[in-house]
């Protein structure tokens, strides 16, 4: 599937009638100056972007007998690509005068590295949302996706840009735990994979799909392939993006997922119900060696939590992509 984008050239939202008192600047600028992106946090990223990744997934198996669930572990190659919404999107305000919001449209695909079979194919939407008084939340950006196997998700969070590098990339984990239960650490997998072990690559089974070149290093750690990316870069800034489905600490977000997803009570969790989705990204740039211009790379780790089976099974997916 070859990268389109997601809006015609010449559509431009406009508000009818007009959003009222916009400042779309946000300051006081000169009379010669540009004023500032829209798009704030976000401008970097209009165009096309390709890397590489590691998807871990835990999948519910059916008949549960002898076992319930398969672990898939991918290398994958990825394409997103990103355009910028033409226009400000209006938002009518009754508590608070309107607002405007400023977006882009995206596209995600996701393929098995060893072989190009599909694995995940998502159009959405990312917009910057300024402050308001009525609620009282800061400057967010929201990302509004939709996932083919049948959910859609509502994520919001916080931006900050920072000068210097490289980020702080924590460690990560895909041990399943009880729901409504905490996620255990990483020091945890050990004793884990007793239970688990399919996380063990060394152990021999039928219920596990492992790329070639992927590394226990991985399963203990998805997030170490972004830490081993960064290896031997001089970063001079990256923005810094933070989001999740929960309300807290903005006031929004959520899943949804289908009938069969979601179905089930005895025991919880449906068939595979997606329930919050925390995600982080860094646009960063990287300094040129050699005489080559910088270059602009984009790093994510994704969690999303699936319930079956009376357990919370995580899974995680991270990349790292360069802008072409």
């Amino acid at each position: 599937m070859s990268p389109i984008a997601q809006t015609d050239p010449d559509f431009v939202f406009e508000g009818i009638p007009p959003v009222e008192d916009v400042d779309v600047t946000a300051a006081v600028v000169a009379p010669a100056a540009q004023p500032p992106d829209p798009l704030g946090p976000l401008t970097q990223l209009p165009g096309t972007w390709t890397g590489h990744g590691f998807n871990a997934i835990w999948r519910p198996h059916h008949p549960d007998s002898p076992q319930d669930r398969f672990l898939e572990l991918n290398l994958t190659n990825e394409t997103m690509v990103f355009t910028k919404i033409n226009g400000a999107i209006p938002n009518r305000g009754l508590q608070i005068p309107d607002i405007s919001m400023f977006g882009i449209t995206y596209m995600q695909q996701i393929t098995e590295a060893s072989n190009g079979t599909g694995l995940h194919v998502e159009p959405g939407i990312w917009a910057v949302v300024p402050q308001t008084a009525d609620p009282n939340e800061p400057a967010t950006v929201v990302r509004m996706a939709s996932i083919p196997h049948g959910t859609v998700i509502l994520a919001q969070g916080t931006t900050q840009f920072l000068e210097g590098g490289p980020p702080h990339i924590p460690d990560n984990n895909i041990i399943p735990f009880a729901i409504g239960g905490s996620p255990p650490p990483n020091s945890g997998f050990a004793s884990a994979a007793q239970t688990f072990t399919e996380m063990t690559l060394a152990t021999p089974t039928p219920f596990r799909f492992a790329s070639p070149g992927v590394t226990q290093a991985m399963v203990e750690n998805p997030n170490s392939v972004l830490q081993a990316a960064l290896h031997g870069q001089a970063m001079k800034s990256r923005t810094f993006i933070q989001i999740t489905t929960k309300h807290s600490p903005i006031k929004a977000g959520g899943t949804v997922n289908t009938a069969f997803l979601a179905a089930g009570s005895n025991p919880p969790g449906g068939n595979a119900n997606a329930v919050e989705v925390d995600a982080t990204f860094w646009i960063q740039t990287i300094a040129g060696t050699g005489g080559q211009p910088d270059k602009l790379q984009l790093q994510y780790t994704q969690l999303v939590e699936l319930d079956f089976n009376g357990l919370r099974w995580p899974h995680v997916t991270v990349a790292t992509l360069h802008k072409q």
